[in-house]
C-alpha cells in the first residue's frame, strides 16, 4: 500500500523526532510518502495531489485545521486517518485514537494491516466541508479572538485560549445577546452551534458535548440558544457546556441533511475552528457516509 503523510510542521505537538516515529510506525503497514505543508490551505492541495497521484491511503499529523483542509482535498474515496499533532485534536479524539501521536500512528497501522475501516458523514458549510463542529455566532466570534491574539512559533494558542475568548465574548456584550439570527424552520435564535459528532471540543482533556447526540454515522445536529441573558449567563453557560439546556431556551435539530440560517446582520462563521470570515446566510449540508477514515 502507497501512504501519503501529509505533515503540519506548525502544529503544536509536531517534531521532527515525533515525525520520525511516525514514520517508522506506519511503514510497518505501508509505503511512505512525506509530504510537509509549507502555506495556509497546502494540505488540501497536498491531498488532491496524493488521491490524484496514486496513493491507497492517507494520513495527516496535524491539528483540527490541518485535518479540514485535507478533508476539503480528499478524492477518489482514498481512505484518510489523523494523528494528533495540535493543542487539542478534537477529531482524531472523537474517532477514538489516543491522545500521543505515537499510539495512535499504531493504531492506525493496525488499521492499515487489518483493514479495519469507518464510513463517517462530513459536514459542509457554505460549501466547505467540516469534520465535527461549525458554528455560526458566539464561538466563531471566539475562534477569531484566539487568532487575532497571534500564533507563537506558528503553533495556535491552547484550547484554555478559547475558552477565555468565548467568556470574553460574553463579556464585550455584557453577557447579554439577544436572538440576531433565523434558522428556517426552527425560529430565531442568539448564535448556532451545528455538530457532525461528539464532543463538540475538549477543554484540557474534558470532552464539551454541547450537541450530545451527534454521531458521525448520521446527519447534522443544531443547538441554537434562544437568547443570554446577565441574570442567568453562570447557568445558561452550564447548561450548554454540558449539553443540556433547558426546554424552550434553545432550538434543537437532530440527525438532518440541510439547516439555513439568515442573520440579521454580518456574523462570523467557524468551521473545525477555522475562521470563515462573516456571512449573512450559512448552509449546512449533511454529506452522508462520504468518508472513509482509518480507525
Amino acid at each position: 500500500m502507497k501512504l501519503a503523510l501529509i505533515v503540519n510542521p506548525f502544529a503544536t505537538r509536531v517534531t521532527d523526532d515525533a515525525i520520525a516515529e511516525v514514520e517508522r510506525e506506519l511503514a510497518r503497514a505501508a509505503e511512505v510518502a512525506t509530504l510537509r505543508t509549507e502555506h495556509p490551505l497546502h494540505a488540501t492541495e497536498l491531498v488532491t495531489e496524493s488521491c490524484r497521484g496514486g496513493a491507497d491511503a492517507v494520513v495527516v499529523f496535524s491539528g483540527d485545521g490541518g485535518f479540514n483542509e485535507a478533508l476539503n482535498g480528499l478524492e477518489n474515496d482514498v481512505p484518510i486517518g489523523f494523528l494528533p499533532g495540535g493543542g487539542t485534536s478534537v477529531l482524531s479524539r472523537a474517532l477514538g485514537l489516543p491522545a500521543e501521536p505515537l499510539e495512535a500512528a499504531q493504531q492506525l497501522a493496525d488499521a492499515i494491516e487489518h483493514g479495519r475501516r469507518r464510513r463517517i458523514t462530513v459536514g459542509r458549510v457554505n460549501g466547505r466541508r467540516f469534520s465535527f463542529a461549525a458554528g455560526l455566532g458566539l464561538d466563531a466570534a471566539a475562534v477569531r479572538r484566539v487568532d487575532e491574539k497571534g500564533r507563537a512559533n506558528g503553533r495556535r494558542p491552547s484550547d484554555l485560549a478559547f475558552v477565555l475568548a468565548v467568556v470574553r465574548t460574553l463579556a464585550a456584550q455584557r453577557g447579554h445577546i439577544e436572538p440576531v439570527l433565523e434558522v428556517k424552520g426552527y425560529g430565531r435564535a442568539a448564535f448556532v452551534f451545528v455538530a457532525n459528532g461528539a464532543p463538540y471540543t475538549y477543554a484540557r482533556g474534558r470532552p464539551l458535548p454541547i450537541v450530545p447526540e451527534a454521531e458521525f454515522e448520521l446527519g447534522l445536529d443544531m443547538v441554537a440558544p434562544v437568547r443570554v441573558r446577565r441574570r442567568s449567563l453562570v447557568r445558561t453557560a452550564y447548561e450548554l457546556l454540558t449539553g443540556h439546556p433547558r426546554p424552550g431556551k434553545a432550538l434543537y435539530a437532530h440527525d438532518v441533511d440541510r439547516i439555513e440560517v439568515v442573520c440579521d446582520a454580518p456574523t462570523p462563521l467557524q468551521a473545525d475552528g477555522e475562521d470563515l470570515g462573516d456571512v449573512t446566510e450559512a448552509v449546512f449540508e449533511a454529506e452522508r457516509g462520504a468518508v472513509t477514515v482509518l480507525a
